[in-house]
């Protein structure tokens, strides 16, 4: 079989940019390991910057983002029993939506099949061949266990931190750059009406947690543990223990609570690697980088370095010019280390890294003072949780 781009990876990246290739009349298949249905329940992301929410409306896939998408206005920080809001259109003119990273999916994923390319779930011993040559092959078995092989012009891999596109990469072609954190996350997705249609961000001496409304009905939350917890260290009532703690103010605010759907832990870290190309393979989405969670960034990137693939892979059919391949990760790569610079911030504010260091808390407390209370530091926070460039000194 030939196509001009394989496409590894049936997540926000891969999707997107197969939307895109689509739309601009280049032809592409996708390849995932995993079932749809895994692909669509992970319970992930679910704030979605402005230019996300542009470009799938643009895409043909904003349809139902557009009705069920919760526009937000503004952010909450809770610490030292107080609330604090940043005005994210008053600072910034703009809202955040939050809309789940697998609704985001469940609509790609239906627009791909209305396009009758192929999109190919549980493909087994996913495999690149021929890198080295200008047709690259993408190799696979498929569900029946038949072996198939895509011939490409290009090759995207976006299939994710622990995927084989990175590992096909020689040794030494590639750079690595990893901060892992003394810490996770654990996640839950609840049943429950949520107590604040904004989101809060919590610091407290206990460590940091989360409160978000994922639906009218779902909450989506989390708290700090350790790196080496287990889920069953984590029983119903220890969960809504922490959040009531972390999260409740002086004014009497708690968040409401009831029956846990679904629990997680994810461990914290900062990854980039560079370049984000290997020849005709081009990274893309996790596979290329991640985001301490803290700064709601990863499906933001990943829809990001999909737009920017698909606009260089469309000059390069349209023109026969590669002078936007060229500068795919260079051009990636300058807003990766921006917004990994961003999340990183956000984790160190808000985490506890030594429970017993004092000074370390009163620092923190002192930052978040600073943030609430200095204009220039909320608009400049609130353009870079929006996507968009850092305040200027002329501005």
């Amino acid at each position: 079989m030939r196509t001009q781009v394989g496409i590894v990876g049936a997540g926000p990246a891969g999707l997107m940019l197969g939307q895109l290739l689509h739309l601009r009349g280049i032809d592409s298949v996708i390849v995932e390991k995993r079932g749809r249905d895994y692909v669509i329940d992970r319970v992930r992301a679910g704030v979605l910057e402005p230019g996300t929410v542009d470009l799938l409306t643009a895409s043909g896939v904003g349809d139902r983002l557009a009705v069920e998408g919760l526009r937000r206005g503004g952010v909450h920080f809770n610490f030292a029993g107080a609330r604090h809001r940043i005005d994210l259109v008053a600072l910034a003119g703009s809202p955040i939506t939050i809309y789940g990273q697998n609704e985001v999916l469940k609509d790609l994923i239906d627009a791909r099949i209305a396009t009758d390319r192929p999109l190919v779930f549980e493909a087994e011993e996913v495999r690149i061949e021929d890198l080295e040559s200008s047709t690259p092959k993408l190799r696979f078995q498929a569900q029946a266990g038949e072996p198939r092989e895509i011939v490409c012009d290009f090759i995207a891999g976006c299939d994710g931190f622990h995927g084989v596109c990175r590992a096909t990469i020689p040794p030494g072609a590639v750079t690595t750059h990893e901060r892992v954190y003394p810490f996770s996350w654990l996640g839950i997705l609840a049943e429950a009406t949520p107590a604040s249609e904004e989101l809060i961000y919590a610091y407290h001496e206990r460590g940091f947690a989360l409160h978000n409304q994922r639906s009218p009905t779902l909450i989506r939350a989390h708290v700090q543990c350790p790196p080496d917890d287990d889920l069953s260290a984590w029983p119903d009532e220890r969960v809504w223990s922490e959040l009531r703690t972390r999260t409740a103010t002086a004014s009497g605010w708690r968040p409401n609570e009831g029956p846990i759907l679904k629990k997680s832990l994810a461990a914290m870290r900062g990854f980039v690697t560079e370049p984000m190309r290997y020849r005709r393979l081009f990274l893309a989405g996790d596979s290329a980088h991640i985001f301490p969670p803290s700064g709601a960034k990863g499906l933001n990137m990943a829809i990001a370095d999909a737009q920017v693939l698909a606009d260089a892979i469309a000059e390069h059919y349209a023109s026969a010019s590669d002078g936007a391949l060229d500068l795919y990760s260079d051009t990636c790569l300058r807003r990766v280390w921006n917004v990994q610079q961003f999340a990183c911030w956000m984790t160190q504010m808000l985490h506890r890294f030594d429970p017993n260091d004092e000074f370390e808390h009163r620092t923190r407390l002192s930052e978040l003072e600073h943030l609430m209370t200095c204009r220039e530091a909320s608009t400049s926070f609130a353009r870079r949780y929006l996507g968009l460039s850092p305040i200027s000194h002329d501005e």
